[in-house]
C-alpha cells in the first residue's frame, strides 16, 4: 500500500492548478519538456494502446504556421507561451502494440475494426493528454488547454505530409510555461458530490 502525497503536492497539481491565460518571461527548457513526457508516458491507457502523440511547438516559425487556426481569443495566451503542445491521437495507433502489449501478440486485433479504434484512440489519447498536464504541474509548469482552434485547418497544416504523421489528428491544443498570476480569474464554481456522483 502506497502513502498518499503530501499536501504541497495535492495542491500544486490540483488545488492550485489554473487554466493561464498569460506567461511570464520564464524560458522553458527542452529537457524540461521531455521530462514532463517521461512522465506522462506512464499513465495507463487500454491494453498499453498509447494513441497519443504530442506536437511541441517552440519556434515562431511554427507558431506562425498555428495562429491562423486559433480562435481570435486565444491566439495571445497562445502564442506568448513558451510551449504550445498539440495533443493528437494516431487513429493507426494498433500497428504498435505488439511492441507496446508484448506479452499477449494477438491484441493487434482487438483494434481491427476502424470505428472501435477510433473510439478507443478518442478515449485513450485524451487520458494521455490529461496526463501530460498533471506532468507537466508536478514538475512546476503551468498549463492552459483549449479547443478553441479550427481542428481540420491544423490537421491540414501539421499532419498532412505521407510520412507516420498521415494517420495523426488534433484532439486539443495545450500552452505550457509558468503562468502569470495576474492573467487568471477566481475559480469558477465545480460541482458538489451529490450533483455529480452516485453510490449504488
Amino acid at each position: 500500500m502506497s502513502d498518499p502525497v503530501n499536501d504541497y503536492a495535492l495542491d500544486l497539481i490540483w488545488r492550485e492548478g489554473r487554466s493561464y491565460n498569460g506567461w511570464l518571461d520564464k524560458d522553458v527548457p527542452e529537457t524540461l519538456i521531455r521530462a514532463v513526457y517521461d512522465l506522462a508516458k506512464m499513465g495507463s491507457t487500454s491494453a498499453n494502446c498509447c494513441p497519443a502523440r504530442f506536437v511541441f511547438i517552440r519556434t515562431e516559425e511554427a507558431k506562425a504556421r498555428l495562429k491562423p487556426h486559433l480562435m481570435e481569443g486565444n491566439v495571445a495566451k497562445t502564442l506568448s507561451a513558451p510551449w504550445v503542445c498539440i495533443v493528437a491521437n494516431d487513429f493507426m495507433f494498433h500497428e504498435k502494440i505488439p511492441q507496446l502489449f508484448p506479452h499477449n501478440p494477438g491484441a493487434k486485433d482487438w483494434f481491427s475494426d476502424p470505428h472501435a479504434r477510433e473510439e478507443h484512440a478518442m478515449r485513450n489519447g485524451s487520458l494521455q493528454g490529461a496526463y501530460l498536464m498533471m506532468a507537466a504541474r508536478a514538475l512546476g509548469l503551468d498549463c492552459a488547454p483549449m479547443s478553441g482552434f479550427n481542428q481540420d485547418g491544423v490537421d491540414l497544416e501539421f499532419f498532412a505530409d505521407k510520412d507516420e504523421t498521415h494517420h495523426w489528428r488534433s484532439n486539443f491544443l495545450c500552452a505550457i510555461g509558468h503562468g502569470d498570476d495576474s492573467t487568471i480569474f477566481e475559480r469558477s464554481p465545480r460541482l458538489s458530490f451529490s450533483e455529480a456522483c452516485k453510490i449504488l
